[in-house]
């Protein structure tokens, strides 16, 4: 079980380097208001209990900064997710919407580091995942990571909490860490 996940964080460690040698990475311009979505990406992450975890996404930056200073801004992006979960023998599916605050470091020609955190709402087709009850469909999404955008690239590596926020018991969350890329127009 753990030669799997070795060799899928090899090979998401592998992505950024594949990406980059077809993509472009001179600087991104501040976000345009065209289009509903601004960048698509792919993530895979493990719980401690080594449920598998798959996420396609889909972003719109904030077109606003705030707090601007010589270290950095504050802004944003909503992100929309298809979630794929494995793990005992059960398949979940489910979607997920998250507003996530970033925090930009700015200052380093063409590559921007930034923290990140942010609450979303989700829902999941399973309320068991082996041993572990959900309780609910309805589940929050809860982050926090940090991440570095290279031009049109952005790739991220966070720790990301499902619970149900004890709105009905038991509430035994997944604790999942997920490493990210994403590919913004």
């Amino acid at each position: 079980m753990k030669n799997r996940w070795y060799k899928r964080l090899t090979l998401l460690a592998a992505l950024p380097v594949i990406a980059m040698a077809g993509g472009d990475i001179t600087p991104v311009s501040a976000p345009q208001e065209s289009g509903w979505i601004d960048a698509v990406g792919i993530s895979y992450g493990q719980s401690k209990d080594n449920i598998d975890i798959y996420r396609l996404t889909l972003r719109k930056e904030f077109s606003s900064h705030w707090l601007e200073s010589d270290i950095g801004y504050l802004s944003g992006y909503w992100e929309g997710s298809l979630n794929y979960w494995n793990g005992y023998g059960v398949d979940n599916f489910g979607v997920a919407l998250s507003p996530v605050f970033t925090y930009n470091f700015t200052g380093l020609g063409t590559v921007t580091p930034y923290l990140e955190g942010g609450i979303g709402i989700s829902y999941f087709s399973k309320t068991r995942m082996g041993p572990r009850d959900l309780s609910t469909h309805f589940l929050f999404e809860d982050r926090v990571g940090a991440g570095i955008k290279m031009g049109n690239w952005d790739l991220s590596f966070r720790y990301m909490h499902y619970s149900n926020a004890d709105i009905k018991k038991p509430n035994d969350g997944i604790d999942i860490f997920i490493g990210s890329i994403n590919y913004r127009f």
